[in-house]
């Protein structure tokens, strides 16, 4: 079998509410989905999600090559572009092609990813989490609630910005997911908006109420003896990584003892998800990958790893067009049991339903405000 091209195609995942963090929002929120088909001369097709950045770059490292040599492909398409570096965005094309190859490889095997990667359980443990900053109280309630109804025990808040909101807002995603247990785990995202003392003083003020799980990317994702001090200074756990590219990323923050849980973005694929779960298995730390909404096959990674935790599902439906054969019961995944990732692309409907930009907005959330991690008073009003 050999790779003989690759096609691309944008969905659109509609959310029908607003999604954001601290640094931002959009409402009625519509985001692009970036999709890659590789193609192959048997006509077995492999599809990964995550973006379309420097596909022409990286695609004569694959051409011509038998998918079936996933993990050493990787390789080959991070030695591609070595001069100007994988790092930043260029991973998320390597990720995405990469995921690909693995959903050929499986669908090659004929088994499911998973049983392939080497798992013996195809369900997943994972948390809710709304991107809900600008959710008021009866949207938050309504969504935890939908997601308690599936079993989940564990969700997860945006915040950082108004403690006293927070602290409201902690009570109302608790007392939803209380249905299914006498102690929810809660964890708050600051999305890398407070510098290390408003990042002590904000959850030291939580933990006085609350039972805090973890606290998420409270500084710079590059802050390794931050972090580390950080973790010193708290009860809850420190989790971070989500937007590192690379394994070799990682190595400051081991080093520095920094990440006590360690996250993975899932636009970066399988085999970063893979390597990256055994790096943090051998310092006995638990890894937990977020964002599964926007690529569905990092779950089937988690099932064959030691130290998963739990994953971030951020909705229980997916872009117009995507259609994922998993389940979403007892408050985690069930993946699909047919060859592959689970994943199908219905390019017609992609089509007809594209409605809306993405993140174009300069209000959202993926650009960061002038005045993060300088703000003197954290009460939701200093701009």
């Amino acid at each position: 079998m050999k790779i003989t091209g690759y096609r691309t195609v944008t969905a659109q995942h509609h959310w029908r509410r607003s999604i954001g963090d601290v640094n931002g929002h959009i409402t009625e929120a519509v985001t692009e989905v970036p999709i890659v088909i590789l193609e192959t001369d048997e006509g077995i097709e492999g599809i990964g999600i995550g973006s379309h950045a420097d596909l022409h770059r990286l695609f004569p490292a694959i051409e011509g090559e038998d998918p079936r040599s996933a993990a050493a492909l990787f390789d080959r398409m991070l030695a591609q572009v070595f001069k100007s570096g994988h790092a930043g965005a260029t991973y998320g094309g390597v990720a995405t092609l990469d995921a690909a190859l693995w959903d050929l490889k499986a669908k090659a095997a004929g088994e499911p990813l998973w049983r392939l990667l080497g798992g013996r359980d195809r369900f997943v443990p994972g948390y809710a989490s709304g991107l809900d900053i600008a959710l008021d109280d009866d949207e938050l309630a309504a969504f935890y609630a939908e997601f308690a109804e599936r079993g989940f025990v564990a969700g997860k808040l945006k915040g950082g910005l108004d403690l006293d909101a927070d602290l409201r807002r902690l009570g109302i995603l608790a007392e939803a997911l209380r249905v299914n247990t006498g102690r929810p785990g809660l964890m708050l995202d600051a999305n890398e908006s407070w510098q290390l003392k408003q990042a002590v003083r904000y959850v030291s003020a939580i933990e006085e109420q609350v039972d805090l799980l973890w606290v998420e990317e409270p500084l710079r994702r590059w802050d390794a003896t931050g972090h580390a001090r950080l973790s010193s200074g708290i009860k809850a756990a420190v989790a971070t990584g989500e937007n590192l590219t690379g394994v070799d990323q990682f190595r400051p923050l081991f080093d520095a003892g920094a990440p006590d849980i360690v996250q993975a973005g899932a636009i970066w694929g399988v085999s970063h998800l893979h390597r990256l779960s055994f790096a943090a298995a051998a310092r006995d730390l638990p890894v937990s990958p977020v964002g599964y909404n926007a690529n569905p096959a990092v779950a089937h990674v988690m099932t064959a790893v030691p130290n998963h935790l739990t994953t971030e599902v951020q909705a229980l439906d997916f872009a117009d067009g995507v259609l994922v054969d998993h389940e979403f019961v007892d408050g985690g995944i069930v993946l699909s049991d047919e060859p592959g990732a689970g994943i199908a692309i219905d390019e017609a409907l992609i089509d007809a339903r594209r409605d809306g930009g993405g993140w174009a907005d300069p209000a959202g959330p993926h650009m960061r405000p002038t005045r993060a991690g300088l703000r003197v008073v954290l009460d939701g009003v200093e701009r």
